[in-house]
């Protein structure tokens, strides 16, 4: 009787052992929950058009600066862009030209997109004419915000910029009208040429204006150009 006993714990024991090595073996699905809170702070340059009021709705351009204007002198953001030709061309647009930080080595399309819903929050922001666009750093932001978020904007004009054209799908429903300097050193032309290339594949509208003789600086010529704001607002969110 003592032996069967023994014998009886033995396979007990060994199958207890058995069955936690076997759990220990095995996928378990678990889950991790936790609550984040952020500060978050952003510089940017409002745009309000002549006689604005608060009682009508306007299309809005979120404009996206290059590498050279970062950091804390808000200033720079007027170099370039829709923030520097606004007034003199009496634009019809909200535009918002935020700053990206120093240390930052590109845009933070996370908070960037925080903002925008602060401005929609704030200003009458017609939400079916938001467009996007950038410039260099800017430009491969434009790209990123209008992949990750394509549901905010009406259309995109990124200029000698590029991004990641295996995710350019996401945006087919946002026209592009895209920029670049034939002779480009810095961001190769080819990088727009692919974007583009990959949106109009997937059946987005798209198109690509070079410049033969431009380098880099293929965005004074674009942003002085009144037809890129027309065909900004021939365009309504799809």
């Amino acid at each position: 009787m003592m032996d069967r006993l023994i014998v009886f714990l033995v396979l007990v024991t060994s199958f207890l052992y058995l069955s936690g090595q076997q759990n220990q073996n095995m996928n378990t699905e678990m889950k991790f929950t936790k609550t984040i809170q952020q500060e978050i702070e952003v510089n940017y340059l409002l745009y309000l058009p002549e006689n604005y009021s608060n009682e009508q709705e306007y299309p809005m351009i979120l404009f996206l600066h290059g590498s050279g204007e970062r950091g804390n002198d808000i200033n720079l953001v007027e170099k370039h862009g829709p923030p520097k030709v606004a007034s003199k061309m009496n634009l019809p647009f909200i535009v918002v030209s935020p700053q990206c930080p120093a240390e930052y080595l590109g845009w933070d399309t996370d908070e960037l997109k925080l903002l925008l819903d602060e401005i929609i929050e704030t200003y009458p922001v017609d939400t079916d004419r938001i467009y996007i666009t950038g410039l260099s750093m800017g430009g491969f932001g434009a790209w990123e915000m209008a992949i990750k978020y394509p549901e905010y904007f009406a259309a995109a004009i990124p200029v000698c910029g590029g991004g990641n054209s295996l995710r350019v799908y996401r945006m087919k429903d946002v026209p592009v009208w895209a920029f670049h300097g034939q002779m480009d050193n810095v961001v190769a032309l080819s990088k727009s040429m692919e974007m583009v290339e990959k949106l109009q594949t997937c059946g987005g509208d798209a198109k690509l204006t070079v410049y033969p003789e431009a380098n880099h600086d293929s965005w004074t010529i674009t942003y002085e150009n009144p037809k890129i704001y027309n065909w900004l607002l021939s365009h309504r969110k799809k």
